[in-house]
């Protein structure tokens, strides 16, 4: 994709969507790192179902620490590999607590040196939580990079590479918001929605799905669907 055309691929995605965020739900910067540590292989939605009473009681990492390994699993029980996760979150809000007087480092290395901190997840904090110019690259963010030839890599770190090179200004703080949401709503994992993109035009991806497939009709005598 060429910079004229990078250019106009996020100006069209910044018009509709001028001030995108994250759909995770939280109240200040921890419970966001906790929340980030919990979506992993999880959706939003269901992070923000298993944390809405979670984060009522609590607020700051010594708080967490107090809940326990328990009595944390207790509320993220219905999230995927909430074993693991609640051991990390004790471990990062102990860390936090010891060490960083409850506050949450604003430096992405350092980010990374807690438990169950990878790269994606610090780079997410840096992004929504101070303004950082950082890009988290989901499985989202990883195929519309691909797909639409925005950048085109292999490898998350490739493709995270090529963003940090190729997205330009003013778009860059708020670049992988908008490759998240489009990833999600719209240039879907198994048959992207190109009928209803709004940057069909600039998209790459030789394979565009231009118009819904028929929708499925009932046949009644076998009593299953079949295809319109």
């Amino acid at each position: 994709m060429k910079k004229d055309t990078i250019f106009e691929f996020f100006r069209i995605l910044a018009e509709h969507n001028p001030a995108p965020e994250t759909e995770l739900e939280f109240t200040n910067t921890y419970q966001l790192l906790v929340a980030v540590v919990l979506s992993a292989q999880a959706t939003d939605v269901g992070v923000n179902k298993a944390t809405r009473k979670l984060f009522e009681e609590v607020k700051t990492p010594a708080q967490m620490v107090a809940l326990g390994e328990e009595g944390l699993k207790q509320h993220i029980k219905t999230i995927g590999l909430f074993n693991s996760k609640a051991k990390n979150v004790i471990a990062l809000s102990e860390i936090l607590d010891r060490d960083f007087g409850g506050e949450v480092p604003q430096d992405r290395d350092t980010l990374t040196t807690l438990p169950g901190v990878g790269r994606k997840t610090a780079n997410v904090v840096m992004n929504c939580a101070f303004g950082a110019e950082t890009f988290a690259v989901d499985t989202h963010v990883f195929r519309v990079s691909n797909r639409t030839g925005l950048a085109k890599g292999k490898t998350v770190e490739k493709v995270e590479a090529l963003l940090e090179k190729r997205v330009p200004q003013p778009f860059r703080r708020d670049a992988h918001h908008w490759l998240i949401l489009l990833g999600r709503y719209t240039c879907k994992a198994r048959v992207p929605e190109c009928w209803r993109c709004l940057v069909v035009e600039q998209c790459e991806f030789r394979h565009k799905v231009l118009e819904p497939k028929p929708a499925a009709r009932i046949t009644k005598a076998r009593g299953r669907a079949a295809p319109a």
